[in-house]
């Protein structure tokens, strides 16, 4: 891989693409885009309207989430992070402007497509930052703990969505079946496989610079969240892999949804025959009674 960098002149490159700092330019995209998803929730505005302080909160837990966990995991303050003053007034401008800007027009340009799409890539840019960071401040801390370096790397990456069910309850809403964990979006997915990249690389267990899987992997993360959304597709680069490997090392059935829905749908029928039957059998004993009178 580094060889053939350095024939096409990209090694320079990559080492340059690693060092770019990411505020405000790329934060502030990754702040517009986060919070754009906390407004799809279903009742989001309401709670804005009803509770500011609520709908603050939970932007700042979009934004920042996944700093406050990586904290909490490593001994940290969960506090920490609100020390940067620039970051938290920036994120509070934005969660301003997408939900109480006259007539929505803030909420509509970063909505429009060509720009949503341009935000939505320079927001992968951040999330492998903080990815190959998660893993790096591991490393330090623990220096063979090779699983703690994955763990910090992933819950980095992955932001609020481990936290959903919390940020959940500061709106009033409670949806244990929306757990991040039982049903893992692709970049929580991405999040993991990546942490597990960095991981080996900080171990000298992958033949490439870090700044090479810095800009190979925010390629592909960008490349596959701008198709998606583009596409309005929910689903992942992974899922045919991950179903035969499931299949194959757990017994999870292929295309198990569709099947599950198949036999629930086969047990269902058989329930109203059996039904009528029984109506049947007791109108036939209605009728011998009153012949019986």
């Amino acid at each position: 891989m580094e060889n053939i960098l350095a024939v096409l002149n990209l090694g320079d490159f990559a080492q340059a693409f690693s060092k770019m700092g990411m505020f405000p330019v790329f934060d502030l995209a990754y702040y517009i885009v986060s919070i754009l998803y906390l407004k799809y929730e279903p009742g989001s505005v309401e709670v804005s309207r009803r509770s500011p302080v609520a709908s603050w909160l939970c932007a700042m837990l979009y934004c920042f989430g996944s700093y406050i966990l990586a904290d909490i995991m490593l001994g940290n303050s969960p506090v920490d992070y609100f020390q940067h003053n620039s970051h938290i007034l920036l994120a509070s401008a934005v969660w301003y402007l997408i939900f109480y800007c006259p007539l929505n027009l803030f909420y509509k340009c970063v909505v429009f497509l060509p720009v949503k799409l341009v935000l939505v890539a320079l927001k992968e840019v951040v999330r492998t930052r903080k990815i190959a960071a998660g893993v790096h401040h591991a490393h330090h801390a623990y220096h063979h703990g090779f699983f703690i370096m994955v763990i910090t790397g992933y819950v980095k990456g992955s932001g609020v969505a481990l936290m959903s069910n919390f940020e959940q309850l500061l709106r009033g809403v409670w949806r244990p079946e929306t757990n991040e964990i039982l049903n893992m979006s692709f970049p929580t997915k991405a999040s993991l496989y990546g942490a597990i990249l960095f991981t080996m690389q900080e171990a000298h267990w992958l033949p490439m610079s870090k700044s090479t899987l810095i800009m190979g992997f925010t390629l592909f993360m960008a490349t596959s969240k701008v198709v998606m959304t583009a596409r309005h597709s929910h689903g992942s680069p992974f899922t045919l892999i991950e179903s035969w490997i499931c299949h194959i090392l757990f017994g999870s059935p292929l295309g198990g949804g569709e099947e599950d829905h198949h036999h629930a749908s086969a047990a269902v029928a058989p329930s109203s025959p059996i039904k009528s039957k029984e109506e049947l059998s007791e109108g036939a004993r209605k009728r011998k009674a009153k012949k019986a009178e």
